[in-house]
């Protein structure tokens, strides 16, 4: 794995679509771009919201992506214009803060958390100026890493526009870093696999410190993806960060029930580190200590001894501050029983046995159903697609990203896959004039792609 982002040559003329961004470039700015920056989507195959946690997952990158051109100017702006008309142009001066709106996601801050995140690496006090136009193939707000894609593309444009050097990992943990400016408490996942993919391989992706090891997939099996057209914006609703909320205080709440220092504990993989344990006995420790019951505030202030105010400044995030129950016990039973199954998935592609595709299916299907039922992050739309896609003859399907909208991922044996994409197609999309409009973008074969240059 190559330890920078690489830089190609490419022929424009070769490249429909880049030669279409750069006639927007130059009608634009008139002139031609500089340079082109890339970083690709992905698709979680196993591991769903556990990243935060502290916990491996197991994702792909997809061949949609992020594509920006770029020219360096004397305006002391950064100009960025989006090849979608839909998405307004926006400017800021290189030498004031870079302020992102947290209650307002626009497609802009996406790229200003980059530019924030390696002025800041760097403490540049004045950026180059730069002019840029943002091409996106990620269906946006599909579970398919759009917004961290354009974060990761940015911070790519931004350091090489300012003529610094960083390897992919930095890139990755700085990306990670700077997209909470937009308010999404996420855990890197997206990130790292856009810049440390390969061609050829999923990844495990590991963290503290972070690493990515590769993991083959099964012959014989590809994964499809499948959009159930209902969209979800991480930054623009609490849902997500209530969940990261959520696994913050159970890990507290395990701590102190087995007498550890929670002040410094922040991850549910902390408490397994702390107490040496293992998923399975961190899961019998959840069943013996949190209750099914929601838990008020009341509640959990009295068993971690802080007082409301302090419940408010250091476990809640700005979004989630009105929340009065918290599901301690379904959240933490689903990231234990996730990242089991992660390391089972990753056991299954290295020993390679016979049934492969079949073990894999169901670990897939358990993580569909521990994120429905115990973390409730998917909506009836996706469980419809779900079901749809193990009738069309999948061995194993599952919501993919945040959920409460977005993509499936379903695991399909080579030989069936013209008719499960009909079957599918048939099933969902037809039948529904705004879905069938959509199918095109949404119903695709993915294999493991590029990582981001």
């Amino acid at each position: 794995m190559a330890t920078n982002p690489p830089k190609l040559k490419t022929k424009i003329a070769a490249n429909e679509r880049m030669k279409n961004l750069k006639e927007t470039f130059e009608s634009k700015y008139g002139e031609s771009p500089l340079f082109y920056a890339f970083a690709p989507g992905r698709v979680n195959l196993i591991g769903e919201h556990i990243d935060y946690c502290g916990y491996s997952v197991l994702p792909m990158a997809i061949e949609q992506n992020i594509l920006t051109a770029v020219s360096l100017n004397d305006s002391g702006k950064i100009q960025l214009a989006n090849a979608n008309p839909k998405y307004k142009d926006f400017s800021v001066s290189c030498s004031e803060e870079i302020a992102i709106d947290r209650d307002d996601p626009q497609w802009y801050y996406y790229f200003l958390c980059g530019v924030k995140g390696i002025q800041e690496k760097f403490g540049l006090n004045n950026l180059a100026g730069m002019s840029c136009v943002v091409d996106g193939t990620i269906p946006p707000s599909s579970g398919l890493s759009s917004s961290s894609a354009l974060v990761c593309c940015s911070g790519l444009v931004t350091m090489e526009a300012n003529q610094k050097s960083l390897s992919k990992v930095a890139l990755a943990e700085i990306c990670a870093k700077s997209e909470r400016y937009i308010g999404t408490e996420g855990g890197g996942m997206d990130q790292s696999i856009s810049f440390l993919a390969e061609a050829g391989t999923a990844k495990l992706i590991e963290f503290q410190p972070l690493r990515a090891t590769d993991v083959k997939l099964p012959d014989g099996a590809v994964f499809v993806i499948s959009n159930c057209c209902v969209e979800m914006n991480k930054a623009a609703s609490s849902h997500y960060n209530i969940r990261v909320v959520e696994c913050r205080i159970a890990t507290k709440m395990l701590a102190q029930a087995r007498g550890v220092d929670s002040s410094r504990l922040l991850k549910l993989a902390h408490v397994q580190m702390e107490l040496k344990a293992s998923l399975e006995e961190m899961l019998a420790l959840v069943a013996e200590v949190l209750h099914p019951e929601p838990y008020s505030r009341e509640e959990i202030c009295k068993v971690l001894g802080i007082t409301s105010e302090q419940f408010s400044t250091e476990l809640l995030s700005a979004n989630t501050q009105d929340m009065t129950q918290f599901k301690l016990h379904q959240r933490a039973k689903h990231v234990y029983g996730e990242a089991a199954r992660v390391l089972q998935f990753k056991s299954v592609c290295d020993s390679e046995p016979t049934d492969a595709t079949r073990l894999l299916g169901e670990l897939m299907n358990q993580s569909h159903a521990s994120c429905r039922d115990l973390y409730e992050c998917s909506c009836p739309e996706l469980d419809q697609l779900v079901d749809i896609c193990l009738k069309s003859g999948a061995v194993g399907s599952r919501l993919t990203g945040a959920g409460w909208g977005g993509c499936a991922v379903s695991m399909v044996p080579s030989k069936k896959v013209e008719s499960f994409l009909q079957a599918v197609r048939e099933e969902y999309y037809l039948p529904d004039p705004r879905r069938a409009a959509m199918e095109k973008q949404s119903l695709f074969v993915s294999k493991p792609d590029h990582a981001g240059k």
